[in-house]
């Protein structure tokens, strides 16, 4: 340390790494005074012009206020109050273009000054040093004073910090070409600076402090060392002109040939750095009770008439500098705030002057060029030997551009300070401080959210826990605890076991309580655990389980019968349908061969002996095809199909019973029909010969086919199986009503043939034609034309009576039936 200190005062400087050396263009506003503008129109006071948050607004629209009036509150960390540049009206409040880049609007106090410039009471100062520490810090705080190099870091902040520092450094290099707002103040005002310096070294009791200044400012060098000549721990220390070696990192190397940590702060190796505008503005407020209001900006450029520095009141429109001070643009004239490496282009000359504005740069196109479009990079190395913070700006700017940000940081993109030398010696042309300044926002957005994200998570976990510690109190609040037993209680417990033991040990026999207990004890002794007798519980339980398991079966077997019954059902219906097709298409032969044997023609010329044997033939064949259907359909009807489940048993019993009466009913028809041919008149007229021979024909017919049903009949009563089924009782009702309509339907077609036989005889020669090609008697149509005997025709007319009474029998019979 000793050795440090010695080297320091020898006047020993340590070089940084990279650097450049630009034009300087210092000489076009350093070599006059400083000089005090006239107020202007209006004042544009924005309410946040540092790092930090924004002060508690204090004044209203309207409200009339005087020079050095606090508009705002401090309200937060970090936070200082802005004051009124002048006296005047409040004329608005509201949202204006910000001295950024962007412009975004922020909100700002319009005061509309009054010309008067009346101040505020000041609170003056002339002996600082019976000030405390704490009365100090107020004043600076409340004074509104932020860094002026460029920065806005609250000085406060910086001057109450709690770690020990060994080294004060005064920025005065001003290394920026252009901007001499520093030297001029230098020059004009040490004395100022020297006692704000004083003042700080009482807030940090420093071991030395060092005023780093250019070697191109030898007047404010000599006005610097003049003034601090009673002060042995203050040393003005001159530094070569490069740049940036303004930059705070860079000139704390310089001065100390100390490094300060790539995330840390100056205050970490024991060192603070404060701005000569800054340590000015400590001294006014602290002497003189001035709060900052105003500030010295450098006005030049090659399109200003009378470039200079100026004493700016806080909020002045940058308009009213350079109408001041002769600007004349030229096409596409671009206004720069800052210096021509750091600064940037203003989009309006509408924005008021803040804390951190040192200059105002107007020059023309020969003087600041605009930049030529972006290149492809050379790798030529040129941005990293020129940086300052020994960065890789190409690796950087290729990280900005695909936007690795964790690749970003880390290669140390926050150590980058934005000096512009790479891009300034780039060949290029690319606008890598441009890239770096976009990737640094973002980075900070995405830290922001995750801040913000975390603490969310915070609120959440601890709310979650909160709840449930609550959950589990309320829980625990109800639950009761068990009643202590009382002494009484207690005694009688004693007293019972007491009669038991003494039971127990005077009888033989056990009771069962007593032996229960016993085994309980046994077993809690023995460690196991109490287990009750549910024998009996368990056999009821097998009984219930038995009896649910039966009715579950039982159950089952009722579903499949409902489920078969229907199925029989459906079949027994598709049967008795094609019985009845076939009974319809019976009866309707019947019908029509009857009605042919009816139609016979009725004459006694001989002529029409051989139409009526032709139309007997034609009868018998007819009758003869009837006969066979009928067979048919109630061979269909009685041969429903049998199904071996015992639901067809009802069935086949009511098939059997049709069956037996259709027998009775056949035998009893040809009984009458016989009976009848005994009684029947006799005629010998030919032409009646003719018609009793055909009705004899179709008697025969019948007469076989009722013997033939009988016979039938017989045989399936026989076979038929009984069974009382309930399931088949749907069944017999069907195959019942079939039956019925047979009967009907037979009954109906004989009625026909006695109403139609005396129209049979018309039938003209062509009808045995026709009896040729539909019938399968075709001999007896042959055998039409032979005469016949008498006793074919005694046997015919008794045929045509037994045909007609059984015709009038099965009419009365169907009758009945239905």
């Amino acid at each position: 340390m000793d050795k440090l200190l010695e080297q320091i005062k020898k006047g020993t400087v340590w070089a940084f790494p990279g650097g450049i050396h630009p034009p300087q263009q210092k000489s076009l506003s350093n070599s006059a005074s400083i000089t005090r503008l006239p107020l202007p129109d209006k004042l544009i006071v924005a309410l946040k012009q540092h790092i930090g948050a924004n002060g508690k607004l204090l004044v209203e629209k309207g409200q009339h206020v005087l020079k050095g009036q606090p508009l705002t509150a401090p309200a937060a960390n970090w936070s200082v109050p802005v004051h009124a540049p002048s006296s005047g009206v409040v004329t608005d409040i509201a949202p204006m273009p910000s001295a950024h880049p962007s412009a975004l609007p922020e909100l700002s106090v319009i005061i509309e000054p009054d010309g008067k410039d009346e101040w505020v009471a000041l609170n003056k100062n002339k002996n600082p040093a019976e000030l405390s520490h704490d009365e100090l810090i107020n004043i600076i705080h409340q004074a509104g004073i932020s860094g002026m190099g460029g920065a806005g870091f609250p000085t406060y902040v910086k001057a109450d910090t709690k770690q020990p520092i060994e080294f004060l450094i005064v920025n005065a290099v001003e290394c920026e070409p252009y901007i001499t707002a520093d030297d001029v103040l230098m020059r004009e005002h040490a004395k100022e600076v020297i006692q704000g310096i004083e003042i700080m070294q009482q807030l940090l009791n420093p071991t030395l402090c060092i005023v780093g200044i250019e070697d191109n400012k030898p007047e404010a060098i000599a006005a610097m060392k003049q003034a601090a000549e009673h002060n042995s721990k203050i040393i003005i220390q001159t530094v070569p002109t490069i740049y940036p070696s303004g930059g705070e990192k860079q000139l704390i190397k310089l001065l100390t040939n100390r490094e300060v940590p790539s995330i840390g702060i100056p205050a970490d190796i024991g060192i603070l750095v404060h701005n000569t505008g800054t340590l000015f503005a400590v001294q006014q407020a602290v002497y003189e009770g001035k709060p900052l209001i105003e500030r010295i900006v450098t006005v030049t450029g090659n399109t200003i008439h009378k470039p200079g520095n100026v004493w700016a009141l806080l909020g002045t429109e940058i308009k009213h500098l350079l109408d001041c001070q002769g600007f004349s643009p030229v096409p596409q004239q671009s206004v720069v705030m800052g210096g021509p490496m750091m600064g940037f282009t203003l989009p309006t000359v509408r924005i008021g002057i803040v804390k951190t504005t040192n200059c105002i740069l107007a020059p023309d196109h020969k003087e600041l060029a605009e930049p030529g479009p972006e290149k492809a990079c050379i790798r030529c190395s040129a941005c990293a030997d020129a940086c300052p913070a020994s960065l890789l700006p190409q690796q950087l700017q290729w990280f900005a551009k695909s936007k690795e940000y964790d690749k970003l940081q880390e290669h140390n993109l926050f150590d980058c300070i934005e000096c512009g030398a790479c891009a300034y010696v780039c060949p290029s042309e690319i606008p890598l401080v441009q890239y770096y300044r976009i990737a640094k926002v973002e980075i900070k957005e995405q830290q922001a959210d995750k801040i913000k994200a975390d603490r969310a998570k915070e609120r959440f976990d601890a709310r979650k826990e909160r709840l449930e510690r609550e959950q589990e109190e309320r829980q625990n609040r109800h639950k009761r605890k068990p009643a202590a037993k009382s002494a009484d209680e207690k005694q009688k417990v004693a007293e019972a076991l007491a009669r038991v033991k003494n039971k127990s040990d005077n009888g033989d026999e056990k009771s069962a309580v007593a032996a229960a207990i016993a085994r309980a004890k046994a077993k809690k002794q023995q460690g196991e655990e109490l287990e009750p007798d549910n024998s009996e519980v368990a056999k009821e339980r097998a009984l219930r389980k038995e009896q649910a398991r039966k009715y579950k079966e039982q159950k089952s077997q009722t579903d499949e019968s409902a489920k078969t019954a229907p199925v029989d059902d459906k079949k027994s219906a598709v049967a008795a349908a094609i019985a009845r097709a076939k009974a319809k298409k019976a009866a309707q032969a019947l019908d029509n061969a009857e009605q042919a044997t009816n139609e016979e023609p009725q004459t006694d010329a001989p002529v029409d002996d051989k139409k009526a044997a032709v139309a007997a033939a034609i009868a018998r064949a007819k009758a003869k095809k009837a006969a066979q259907a009928l067979d048919n359909a109630e061979q269909t009807t009685s041969e429903e199909p049998q199904s071996d489940a015992p639901v067809d048993d009802k069935k086949a019993a009511v098939a059997a019973a049709i069956a037996r009466a259709k027998a009775k009913k056949a035998a009893k028809a040809l009984e009458e029909a016989e009976q009848t041919v005994s009684e029947a008149p006799q005629s010998d007229t030919p032409a009646d010969d003719k018609k009793v021979a055909v009705a004899a024909a179709i008697a025969r017919a019948k007469a076989k086919k009722a013997a033939k049903s009988l016979e039938d009949a017989e045989q399936t009563v026989s076979e038929a199986p009984q069974s009382d089924t309930p399931a088949d009782a749907k069944k017999a009702a069907v195959a019942a009503a079939i039956a019925r309509a047979k009967a009907k339907k037979a009954a109906k077609a004989l009625e026909d043939t006695e109403q139609t036989q005396p129209q049979e005889l018309q039938v003209d020669s062509a009808a045995p034609k026709s009896a040729e090609s539909n019938t399968d008697d075709s001999s007896d149509l042959i055998n039409a034309d032979k005469p016949k005997s008498a006793e074919d025709k005694k046997k015919a007319a008794v045929a045509a009576a037994i045909a007609r009474a059984k015709a009038k029998k099965l009419q009365k019979e169907g009758n009945n039936q239905s």
